[in-house]
C-alpha cells in the first residue's frame, strides 16, 4: 500500500497537475499576505489562512485522485490485495499532497504575513487548524473526485458549492453539522480560540471522518 501511495504521488508530480494547485496556492497567498498584518492580529490572520486554503487543498486532492486512469485503478486494487487498500493508498497520497501545500502556506504566512511572532499556544493551535484543514480538503476533494462524479463540470461545481455550504452552515447555530470554519474565524477574532479548540477540533474531526468514510463506502459500491 505504501508503494502504491508513493506511485500515485509520483504520478501526480509527473503529470504536472501538482503545479496547478501550487500556482493557485501561491496566488492565494500573494493576495492574503500582500501586506503584513499588524502585531496582535496573528491568531486571526493565521486562522483565516487555514480556512481559505481549504478549496485549493480540495482541488489538489481531487486532482491527485483523478490522475490515475480508471482501468489502472482497478489493476492497482488487484495488485495491493483489494479495493480497501487501493482506496486507503489514494487517500493517503491525497492527504500527503495537501499536507505539503498546507505546510508551505503556513510557512509563507509565518515569514511574510505577520509582523509579530505568535505565542507557542497560538502557534500550536494554528498548526492543528492547518491539519484539520488538510483533512477537510482531502475529504472534500475525494467526495468530488472522478470515481464518484464522472463529469468534470459537476465535480468542480460540487467542490465549490460544498465549500460554500460549509461556510454558510458554519455561520449558523447548526455549525456542529459541518467543519465549523467561520466559527474558527470568529473564535480567533474574539480571542477565545484556545478555549474553544477542543470543541472545534472534535466537530471538525467528526465531519472529516464521516466524509472519508462516505467516500470509502461509495467507492466500494461502484
Amino acid at each position: 500500500m505504501i508503494a502504491l501511495t508513493g506511485f500515485r504521488l509520483a504520478a501526480y508530480i509527473r503529470s504536472h497537475r501538482v503545479y496547478q494547485a501550487l500556482l493557485l496556492t501561491m496566488a492565494l497567498l500573494a493576495i492574503l499576505y500582500g501586506s503584513r498584518a499588524p502585531a496582535g492580529a496573528e491568531t486571526a490572520v493565521l486562522t483565516d489562512g487555514a480556512v481559505l486554503i481549504i478549496p485549493v487543498l480540495a482541488w489538489a486532492a481531487r486532482s491527485l485522485l483523478d490522475t490515475e486512469p480508471d482501468t489502472q485503478r482497478e489493476l492497482s486494487a488487484v495488485q495491493v490485495g483489494g479495493r480497501g487498500r487501493e482506496i486507503a493508498a489514494g487517500l493517503l497520497a491525497a492527504f500527503a499532497a495537501c499536507a505539503a501545500l498546507a505546510a508551505f502556506a503556513l510557512l509563507w504566512a509565518l515569514l511574510l504575513g505577520i509582523t509579530g511572532s505568535p505565542s507557542p499556544g497560538v502557534l500550536g493551535a494554528v498548526v492543528l487548524l492547518n491539519l484539520l484543514a488538510t483533512l477537510t480538503g482531502t475529504a472534500l476533494g475525494a467526495l468530488t473526485s472522478r470515481s464518484l462524479l464522472p463529469s468534470p463540470a459537476v465535480s468542480i461545481t460540487a467542490l465549490l458549492l460544498g465549500f460554500m455550504v460549509m461556510l454558510l452552515v458554519s455561520s449558523s447555530s447548526l455549525y456542529w453539522l459541518t467543519v465549523p470554519l467561520l466559527t474558527w474565524m470568529k473564535a480567533a477574532n474574539a480571542g477565545d480560540l484556545l478555549d474553544r479548540l477542543p470543541e472545534l477540533t472534535a466537530i471538525s474531526l467528526a465531519w472529516c471522518t464521516a466524509g472519508l468514510s462516505t467516500y470509502a463506502w461509495l467507492r466500494h459500491r461502484t
